[in-house]
């Protein structure tokens, strides 16, 4: 019964949208990057009246429920964020 709380909870987090995966596809200039994803949650949760304005993105269904995977997921990307607001780029090519 327990396992299928969990499972049912995860899908219902997954259906809402990852606050983090939004912020990141927003690119949406002046918007927050570091910690998005969790700074959108936490705005949603405060009754933010614009989300879309601030962070170019919608705020999940369920912030409080999108909010430790969205902490955990800007912990991961962290690194890259403060690469991208110190204007760190990457021109990488490939081929043979």
């Amino acid at each position: 019964m327990k396992a299928l709380l969990v499972a049912g909870l995860a899908v219902l987090a997954l259906s809402s949208g990852c606050a983090t995966v939004r912020t990141l596809d927003a690119a949406k200039p002046g918007a927050p990057v570091v910690y998005s994803g969790t700074r959108l949650d936490l705005y949603a949760l405060r009754g933010g009246c614009c989300p879309e304005d601030r962070f170019g993105a919608p705020a999940p269904a369920y912030p409080g429920l999108d909010l430790p995977g969205s902490a955990l997921l800007d912990t991961v990307l962290l690194p890259l964020s403060v690469l991208t607001v110190l204007g760190v780029g990457f021109q990488a090519t490939g081929g043979l």
